[in-house]
């Protein structure tokens, strides 16, 4: 298991925060950590392996060490990929806290099935529990509205809504845009989301290892044009500083925005930063 860079640090600050409302913490690539007035806690996609260099190299530092994580009660996961789906980086928190794994079916079989987590790690099976679209579900304060995603290059993967009497969060996972999003638009109201963003890069095929042109996240445009169908009110851009070749500035995203009526606020963060609703 890769070792932390920071130490615990992390997991002692989102442990002690006492928010007012909803408290988010970026964990760099496509993680997140929300934490509600109550108290209740949700990981979203936490990953904190390093890649599988030279195809997909870290780029930005391991930000805890997931045995450190005593809080949590839920594990949430959008779609199958390693870095949203990764035994050393979630089966210890699993561990840790006791707290339930949620994920469309494809994810499961990585956990359950490639990875086998309950042979592996000290998890049972009824910490496991599988999502679809149209589900919803309550983790404590939190309602989570299972919704449609757009990712080619996954086989299943979901978004997520999560409600709470202080505002609402989407998560999109690497989902690009897609028409169900004006209807998800129309029926939240989100006051921060989420969406993978990145640049165009020439990365080693996985079959053949030659360079190869690949686009995993969503370039300014569609970036704009997802957040502007989902009616953020903030738009978190995230994803951007994870892999080398596939950064990107998400500064350049205001160029984009400015004409549109949604988003009406870019939060731009880093890998670490806080915001709340």
């Amino acid at each position: 298991m890769t070792e932390s860079d920071w130490g615990d640090w992390l997991p002692r600050a989102v442990e002690d925060a006492d928010p007012e409302s909803v408290a988010v913490w970026y964990l760099g690539c496509n993680g997140f950590v929300l934490k509600g007035a109550d108290g209740t806690t949700i990981y979203v996609d936490p990953y904190v392996g390093t890649g599988d260099p030279p195809r997909t190299v870290r780029m930005v530092p391991v930000p805890f060490d997931p045995e450190d994580v005593d809080e949590a009660d839920a594990l949430l996961v959008t779609h199958e990929h390693t870095d949203h789906v990764h035994g050393p980086s979630q089966a210890p928190i699993l561990e840790n806290t006791g707290a339930t794994l949620h994920g469309p079916d494809d994810s499961l079989d990585v956990a359950l099935e490639d990875e086998e987590w309950p042979e592996t790690y000290g998890v049972s099976d009824d910490q496991f529990n599988e999502v679809a679209e149209g589900d919803s579900f309550a983790v404590g304060e939190f309602t989570v509205h299972v919704e449609v995603a757009n990712d080619p290059d996954a086989t299943h993967p979901v978004s997520y809504v999560f409600e709470h009497d202080s505002g609402t969060v989407f998560h999109g996972g690497d989902t690009k845009p897609t028409d169900e999003f004006a209807r998800i638009g129309d029926e939240y109201d989100i006051d921060l989301g989420i969406l993978a963003f990145g640049s165009v890069g020439n990365i080693p095929d996985k079959e053949t290892g030659e360079p190869s042109r690949t686009k995993w996240y969503n370039d300014e445009n569609q970036a704009i044009e997802a957040a502007a169908a989902l009616q953020f009110d903030r738009f978190l851009p995230s994803h951007w500083d994870m892999w080398k070749g596939l950064t990107a500035d998400p500064k350049v995203l205001h160029d984009h925005s400015r004409s549109f009526e949604y988003p009406r606020e870019l939060e731009i963060v880093e890998i670490g930063d806080r915001v709340d609703l």
